[in-house]
């Protein structure tokens, strides 16, 4: 027989054990904390005057939410902080923290857990920028009502600083990448927003009520977020993927010059520091998208070079004034891809042709002019198409000195740049039968600038929606394009993973509304960033030791130029 004496034991066994936390560790994510400026930001925010002697500081609310997340693959809960924080630290750890001492049961874990909820939620109504309450299914005049009386004002300071607390948050996951990142990354990103889900059951639009967190929405997607350019679209459309959240939009840093091939010996190239998300910002899901992308791009840190900035069809297609314009005033240089609507001359300036992205001479064979959209209609082949685009280069315009501080650049036609003969210029005439020879269309009109001045002066407003400095199509437009591209999915895919962050499900963020989302998304996005800087660590070998793990096997690929838009020339390689 076993006895009750027994019995509590092997009970007291099946409770979640608290391994003391070593006092090393804890002062480790202290200097983080020091360094990363988040005290001097929060403590301003939720200090009181008035009232009983708050229990927590809070350093040590964000002490116990860092060892958190650490041990927790990023997951950051309430209640693993309040077990951290009151029965996890040391004696000599809790007395630096001035963390009172709680009995280890239950009316002592709920005393913990209640100073640690109060804190963190005054925390998130200070930087809250929806005036809507959560956890509660509200009547959609009263939505109305509420937003309708908000100072708008009001809204974008707590959203700045909503953005703000939580970029410093995931910028300390970047503090021991910093001077790697210095002397191996150039400034280039990519931009995509992702979903996430929210800890809340979505309803319909034509529902009386909201969710419970109506601070988020539907996302929806469809046959239509394939490529256009390789899938014809039917009409109707069955829905593939519908999830209630929010839309992240991540900076992924990567430099398109590296590949990022492992060492002849197998090891990983220690010079080539792989994708991290630098940035971020959330919203609705398709909520002003170029806002929200602006946004992330102007938390990433001003020490950085600013150089390409890829994004998905998405960018393209907004105002400029909203999106390209401002982009490039920030030093980005944008990378496009077209949708069908885009091909072919885009605009026209000063008698310059904007034909996918780059400037060209207006006597350009239509042909050239129309090579995209020849394949895309399958009028030519691949081949032909990757033939077409190399001789447009010819018939671009060239620059004939740096943009200004405001944007404006002087360029220069083909003839001028020696690269073709014009009659319209006489004296680009007799440079040699190498030169193509111009056949300007006869017009009754006057020729336009281009073809009578020495240089045109583009302003930043010419063709900005769909202007890039890369030639489309090219190997050069291809490696950039698809580097970044190809990073940024990959931290999707990385930081979704079930097995450590699992961004996706919103059961690992459950407090409802988007200040809490946004600080517990940091955490996440900090982890995956430590996770990979670690994971590629030990990939490198060391004092010319091997290293302690295999790096990820390269993923085979396909030679640069080779691609078109109805898919790739060449086969796969390794």
């Amino acid at each position: 027989m076993t006895s009750n004496l027994d019995r509590e034991d092997h009970l007291a066994k099946l409770r979640t054990r608290r391994l003391p936390i070593p006092d090393a560790e804890v002062h480790e994510v202290l200097a983080e904390l020091e360094d990363s400026g988040l005290l001097a930001e929060i403590e301003p925010l939720v200090a009181q005057v008035t009232g009983r002697c708050r229990k927590l500081t809070v350093r040590a609310l964000l002490l116990g939410m860092c060892l958190a997340a650490a041990r927790n693959s990023g997951t950051v809960t309430l209640t693993s902080v309040a077990n951290l924080l009151f029965f996890a630290l040391s004696d000599e750890a809790r007395e630096q923290f001035g963390i009172p001492r709680y009995p280890d049961h239950a009316r002592g874990f709920e005393a913990g857990y209640g100073v640690v909820r109060r804190l963190f939620h005054r925390l998130v109504k200070a930087v809250d920028p929806s005036p809507l309450p959560k956890n509660h299914r509200l009547d959609r005049d009263l939505v109305t009502r509420l937003l309708n009386k908000a100072d708008p004002d009001e809204i974008t300071r707590k959203r700045s600083l909503m953005l703000r607390i939580a970029n410093l948050i995931l910028a300390m996951s970047l503090r021991d990448a910093h001077i790697l990142l210095e002397g191996r990354w150039n400034g280039s990103a990519a931009l995509d927003a992702t979903v996430i889900g929210t800890y809340a059951k979505g309803l319909s639009a034509d529902s009386p009520v909201t969710a419970s967190d109506p601070d988020a929405g539907w996302y929806v997607r469809t046959a239509k977020h394939k490529d256009p350019l390789v899938t014809d679209v039917p009409a109707q459309e069955r829905v593939k993927k519908r999830l209630y959240g929010y839309d992240a939009c991540l900076v992924v840093a990567r430099d398109p010059d590296r590949d990022g091939a492992p060492l002849p010996d197998g090891s990983a190239n220690p010079d080539v520091v792989p994708s991290l998300v630098v940035a971020f910002s959330l919203d609705k899901p398709s909520h002003r998208p170029a806002e929200v992308a602006l946004e992330a791009l102007q938390y990433v840190d001003p020490r950085y070079p600013r150089g390409y900035l890829a994004g998905d069809r998405l960018y393209p297609d907004q105002k400029p004034y909203k999106f390209q314009l401002p982009i490039r005033a920030l030093g980005y240089q944008p990378v496009y891809d077209y949708a069908k609507d885009q091909l072919g001359v885009q605009a026209q300036f000063a008698g310059a042709e904007l034909i996918e992205g780059n400037w060209y001479c207006p006597s350009m064979p239509q042909p050239l002019k129309d090579a995209t959209k020849d394949l895309v209609n399958k009028k030519i082949d691949k081949q032909t198409w990757i033939n077409r685009i190399q001789q447009r280069t010819t018939y671009l315009f060239m620059p004939k000195q740096r943009a200004d501080a405001e944007g404006h650049r002087r360029m220069m036609c083909p003839a001028e740049a020696n690269r073709t003969q014009c009659p319209l210029k006489p004296y680009t005439l007799g440079r040699g039968i190498h030169l193509p020879l111009i056949d300007p269309a006869p017009s009754p009109a006057d020729s336009p600038p281009a073809c009578t001045q020495r240089t045109i002066t583009l302003p930043p407003e010419a063709g900005a929606q769909l202007w890039q400095p890369l030639q489309y199509g090219t190997a050069e437009w291809q490696r950039v394009y698809f580097r970044l591209r190809n990073a940024i999915e990959g931290m999707n895919g990385f930081g979704k993973d079930p097995l450590y962050e699992h961004l996706e499900p919103g059961g690992t963020r459950r407090i409802r509304g988007i200040a809490a989302q946004a600080i517990l998304l940091a955490f996440q996005l900090a982890h995956a960033n430590k996770r990979k800087l670690a994971t590629w660590a030990g990939s490198i070998a060391l004092h010319g030791d091997q290293p302690h793990r295999r790096p990820t096997r390269r993923r085979k690929t396909k030679p640069l130029g080779t691609w078109t838009p109805k898919g790739y020339l060449a086969k796969t390689t390794a």
